[in-house]
């Protein structure tokens, strides 16, 4: 059973060198302003301890993985700073999981959307089940995937964004992301996921700590400019999102 939590949870265990960081919200995993902010410190204080290798990202439950930013804190934007500062919670989770300094494994069991595909793209390996489909809606509401777009095309190129973000309604199956590079493997079920994901991370874990380090920082090469470049992806949706389309569009999403 998931989380009832209106700011949604967050529970980070670590064991045998690998920390798990498990987030959580009713609303199928989506992300409220707080739960990006503290997925972003997370992120932050596991960069520098020395007492793990390895980070893997999870969500509660067996369904969708993270159904990308809540509608509720959407439909409250009401001004141009609140937006970027919504949307910079987006920005602040992908730069921090670019600069760890641990290698991510996401763990993506079901569908995800939105901002949860860029979270996706922002693991440094991705495990997933045949039921994690993937589809960036973002126009259907008035907004475009600006923030995500970096991390999801250092992925699987511009042809396959444009592929996804051009037809919004159109759910993209598992095996289409592990085609374009967005998952690193996909199983038939998440026990054979899972089973499979543990014997790997504990592999990793057993690494020179310092080569996984020097490792990531060289598959990263050529996003610093990032730091600036999400926030500033950040400030046009939250102008985009105070559109008269996107209020209206928000609104029939809600009935």
């Amino acid at each position: 059973m998931g989380t009832t939590r209106e700011n949604g949870s967050l529970y980070t265990k670590i064991d045998n060198k690998v920390a798990t960081i498990e987030f959580g919200h009713p609303a199928s995993n989506s992300f409220v302003a707080e739960l990006l902010d503290r997925l972003t410190a997370e992120f932050d204080k596991l960069s520098g301890n020395d007492a793990i290798s390895v980070i893997v990202l999870r969500s509660e439950g067996d369904r969708a993985f993270c159904a990308g930013a809540s509608f509720d804190e959407l439909m409250a934007v009401s001004n141009l700073d609140e937006g970027k500062v919504f949307f910079s919670g987006f920005a602040n989770v992908i730069n921090a999981m670019r600069k760890c300094k641990k290698v991510i494994v996401g763990r993506i069991q079901g569908k995800t959307v939105g901002g949860g595909v860029g979270l996706a793209a922002a693991c440094d390996y991705a495990y997933a089940s045949e039921a994690a489909s993937i589809r960036l809606s973002e126009l259907t509401i008035g907004i475009a995937p600006l923030v995500i777009a970096p991390a999801v095309e250092r992925k699987i190129g511009t042809s396959a964004i444009s592929d996804m973000s051009l037809s919004p309604t159109e759910w993209k199956n598992a095996y289409w992301a592990q085609e374009k590079g967005l998952y690193s493997r996909v199983f038939d079920d998440i026990k054979e996921l899972d089973k499979e994901l543990d014997f790997h991370v504990q592999k990793l874990a057993g690494y020179n700590p310092e080569a996984l380090q020097e490792w990531k920082q060289v598959l990263w090469q050529g996003t610093d400019h990032w730091n600036d470049l999400l926030v500033e992806r950040a400030a046009i949706t939250g102008r985009l999102v105070l559109s008269e389309f996107t209020r209206n569009a928000l609104s029939k999403f809600k009935k």
